[in-house]
Formats: C-alpha cells, sequence, structure tokens
C-alpha cells in the first residue's frame, strides 16, 4: 500500500488563489479546466473586436451602406451577407477541431455577422449605440460573475436550457410577425425585452456549460455560443433604447 506522501495531491487552483474547484464534485484538473475557459474567452474578445472593427467601417464609410441598401447588386450581397453564418456553421461542424480550418470558417462567421450588426448601427443614433453597448458590457460581466460565483457553491443552471428554447421559439415568431403584420412601436420595445431577458438567461446558461460541461475539443462551439448571446443582447438592448429615443 502506498502511504499518504505517496498519493497523488491535486495542485491549488492558481486563478482563483485557492484550492477550492470551480465547482462541488469537480472530478477533472481545475488548472485545465481554468485553461480552456481563458483560450474560450480569448476567443470570444477577439470575435468582439473584430465586429467592432467591422461595424465601425461599415458605420463611418457611408457608401458602403448605400451600396448595400439602393442597388440591386448591393441587395445580393447584404441577403448573402445574412445567410453567410447559417452556411459557415455546416462546414464548422465537421472541422471544429481542425486547426486552422476552424478558425477561417470561425472568422468567415463573425466578420458576416459583423456587417449586418454594423448596417443596424449605421441608421442608429450614436448616443443609442454607445449605451447600448455600454449596458451589455455591465450586464455582461455581471452575469459572468454571478454564474462563477454560483457554480462555486454548488448551483446548477442546466435546467434553464428546455425553457430558453421554448422562450426563443416563441421570439422566432414574434419576430415572422413582426417582419410581415408591423405592430408598431410599442410591439418592437416589448420585443426588444423579451430578446433581452432570453439572452440574459443563455448569457448565465452557456456559461454554466462552459464551467462544466464542454469538452476541451468544443472550445470554438462555447465560443460561438457566448459570442452570439452576447451580440443578441446588444441587439436587443439596441431596439429598446431606439423605440424609446423615438
Amino acid at each position: 500500500m502506498m502511504s499518504q506522501s505517496q498519493l497523488p495531491v491535486r495542485k491549488a487552483d492558481v486563478e482563483s488563489g485557492t484550492s477550492r474547484d470551480l465547482y462541488p464534485m469537480m472530478l477533472e484538473s481545475p488548472e485545465l479546466r481554468w485553461s480552456f475557459i481563458r483560450k474560450v474567452y480569448s476567443i470570444v474578445a477577439i470575435q468582439l473586436l473584430l465586429t467592432v472593427a467591422v461595424g465601425a467601417v461599415v458605420v463611418s464609410y457611408r457608401p458602403i451602406v448605400t451600396f448595400l441598401t439602393t442597388t440591386t447588386g448591393g441587395l445580393a450581397c447584404y441577403i448573402l451577407l445574412i445567410i453567410t453564418p447559417f452556411i459557415t456553421l455546416c462546414p464548422l461542424y465537421y472541422y471544429h477541431q481542425r486547426h486552422p480550418i476552424n478558425y477561417f470558417l470561425l472568422a468567415i462567421f463573425t466578420a458576416s455577422l459583423a456587417f449586418a450588426v454594423g448596417l443596424t448601427c449605421a441608421f442608429t443614433k450614436g448616443k443609442v449605440i454607445l449605451e447600448a453597448a455600454i449596458l451589455t458590457a455591465v450586464v455582461v460581466v455581471s452575469l459572468t460573475l454571478f454564474t462563477f460565483w454560483a457554480a462555486r457553491r454548488g448551483y446548477d443552471f442546466n435546467f434553464l436550457g428546455p425553457f430558453l428554447f421554448g422562450a426563443l421559439m416563441v421570439l422566432f415568431v414574434f419576430s415572422l410577425i413582426q417582419l410581415f403584420f408591423p405592430l408598431g412601436k410599442t410591439s418592437t420595445m416589448i420585443y426588444g425585452c423579451l430578446g433581452a431577458i432570453i439572452f440574459c438567461g443563455y448569457i448565465v446558461y452557456d456559461t454554466d456549460n462552459l464551467i462544466k460541461r464542454y469538452t476541451y475539443d468544443e472550445y470554438i462551439w462555447a465560443a460561438i455560443s457566448l459570442y452570439l448571446d452576447i451580440l443578441n443582447l446588444f441587439m436587443s438592448l439596441l431596439t429598446i433604447l431606439t423605440g424609446a429615443d423615438d
């Protein structure tokens, strides 16, 4: 039998400064999970920076907006930009573990979404964009810190999955109704409020999955999930603030 001194000893959690695990009943190394979390948040940060850069170019260089919204070729390009993220997800599903193809596809996915966001912002006041960006940053940081705190104390948010999916389907149908049968400014603000609540829930849910459930090879999917949560929260807040400003 091994003596007590020969037993393997788990190292302290360097990131948190203590020897406690990320969550109760954790069986893997905290250092390995923290490395995965840092990698995912680094990818998300780069995605957000690319989104800001592309969006800023679209907003500041008006000929781009004019071309995409007033010419036949521009409208075709705009439709292509809208469907490109969905098209990119198909090959990304098969190559999400193959470097550097996965990063190349992720860059296309992010840039196409950034163009769509930039076009929306091009028709929005700068003050409203800034307010939405600040609110998004505050909410994301707050919910992320809360989820890490809750996970450390044994809370689990996996039960939110079915409820959030159902709410997302309601939001999707609501958006189709708004598209074909516009219901006015009040309904648009209600849509924005529902979207903001739903994607706040998704930030908590996906962060909890990031801490506990994503495997180390799923860093691309984890980054896409968080990026879409943040982007959709920003767009929902932009809808609310635009309606309030009008």
